[in-house]
C-alpha cells in the first residue's frame, strides 16, 4: 500500500467509523495531503508504508517550518492543527496498518496563547433580537426566522450547524432538543419558553409547506438557509447597533454559557449542554466571568 491509498483508508475510517462530519474529514485531509507531498518531494519520489514509518522528527520538523514560511505561510493555530491532523494519520498507520512512528511523538507543535470566548452581554443579545423586527426591507416571515435562529443560539447554545439542522418534525419544538454536535456525539438540550414562542411564530408566517424531514429554517427563496446568511444578517444589526466585530452567531452561544455561569451553573452542567468534550473547553468561561466581575469591582467598590 503506497501512502495516498493509506490516506484514502484513514479518511474513509474517519467517516464511516468515526462518524467525523465531512468537514472534518476534509480538513484532515487537506493538511495530511499537503504533508505527504513535501515529504515525498523530500524524498524524491512516491512513499510507501515503509517510508512513512521511517519519518523523522527532523523531517516533521522541517515540513512545519515550511508551513510558517513562504508566500502563504500559516498561523501557529494552523500549524498547531496540521500537526493534530499527521499525528492521528499516524495513529492510524499504527494501529490498523501495522506501521507505526515513534518520532512522531516527539515534535511539539508551536505554543498557542489560549484566548477567553467573546459574548455579548445579555443587553446586547436581547438589543439585537429586539431590532431584527425594525428592519423595513425585510418581509415579515425574514425577520421572524432571523429572530427564531438567534434566539435559539443563544438560549439553547447551539453551533448555527446545529440550529440550521434542525427539520420541520422537530417543530414545535419539545421541552427538549436531541442535538448531535461535533464528532456525531449527541446531547440533550433544554428548550426555554421564549425559544420556543419565537420558533412558534416563524412557523406562523412561513410561506413554504415543507416535509418533515426537510429543513426548518429556509433562505427567501425557499432553499435551506446557510450559516452564511445567518452570519450576514448578524453582521448587520451589530453594525447598526454599533457592536464589534466579536459579536457574531457563534458568540450567543459564548453568552448562553457565560450568562449560565454568571447565574450559578456548574461547569459540569455547562459542558453537557455545551457538548464538549473535554472540561477544560468550558473551564475558559470561568476567566470571561471573573473579568466581568473584576470590571464590576472596578465601577461600584467605593476604593476601588
Amino acid at each position: 500500500m503506497h501512502a495516498r491509498e493509506a490516506l484514502s483508508a484513514w479518511l474513509a475510517h474517519l467517516a464511516d467509523e468515526r462518524r467525523a462530519s465531512p468537514r472534518t474529514v476534509r480538513a484532515y485531509g487537506d493538511n495530511v495531503l499537503a504533508y505527504l507531498n513535501f515529504i515525498e518531494g523530500h524524498n524524491g519520489g512516491s512513499l510507501s508504508l515503509a517510508d512513512l514509518g521511517a519519518v523523522s522528527a527532523a523531517d516533521l520538523r522541517a515540513y512545519l517550518a515550511f508551513r510558517r514560511s513562504g508566500d502563504h505561510p500559516l498561523s501557529p493555530r494552523s500549524v498547531s492543527q496540521s500537526l493534530s491532523s499527521i499525528r492521528a494519520f499516524h495513529r492510524f498507520l499504527d494501529a490498523r496498518l501495522s506501521t507505526p512512528n515513534a518520532a512522531i511523538g516527539l515534535v511539539r507543535g508551536p505554543r498557542i496563547k489560549v484566548g477567553a470566548p467573546r459574548p455579548v452581554t445579555e443587553d446586547q443579545a436581547r438589543g439585537l433580537l429586539a431590532e431584527i423586527a425594525l428592519d423595513p426591507d425585510r418581509d415579515e416571515w425574514e425577520a421572524a426566522r432571523d429572530e427564531a435562529v438567534l434566539t435559539l443560539l443563544w438560549g439553547c447554545g447551539l453551533r448555527i450547524s446545529e440550529g440550521l439542522s434542525l427539520t420541520r418534525a422537530d417543530a414545535p419544538l419539545a421541552e427538549t432538543l436531541r442535538i448531535t454536535g461535533k464528532g456525531g456525539k449527541t446531547r440533550i438540550v433544554p428548550v426555554l419558553d421564549a425559544v420556543r414562542a419565537a420558533v412558534d411564530a416563524y412557523l406562523a408566517v412561513l410561506p413554504f409547506v415543507l416535509s418533515p424531514n426537510e429543513p426548518l429554517f429556509r433562505a427567501k427563496r425557499g432553499g435551506p438557509l446557510s450559516p452564511r446568511h445567518v452570519q450576514a444578517a448578524m453582521q448587520l444589526l451589530r453594525g447598526r447597533l454599533g457592536l464589534s466585530d466579536r459579536a457574531t452567531p457563534h458568540a450567543l452561544r459564548h453568552s448562553f454559557a457565560t450568562h449560565l455561569l454568571g447565574a450559578g451553573a456548574d461547569l459540569r452542567s455547562i459542558q453537557d449542554l455545551l457538548g464538549h468534550a473535554s472540561l477544560s473547553t468550558t473551564q475558559r468561561y470561568t476567566q470571561v466571568d471573573a473579568e466581568g466581575l473584576l470590571a464590576a469591582y472596578g465601577k461600584a467598590h467605593p476604593r476601588a
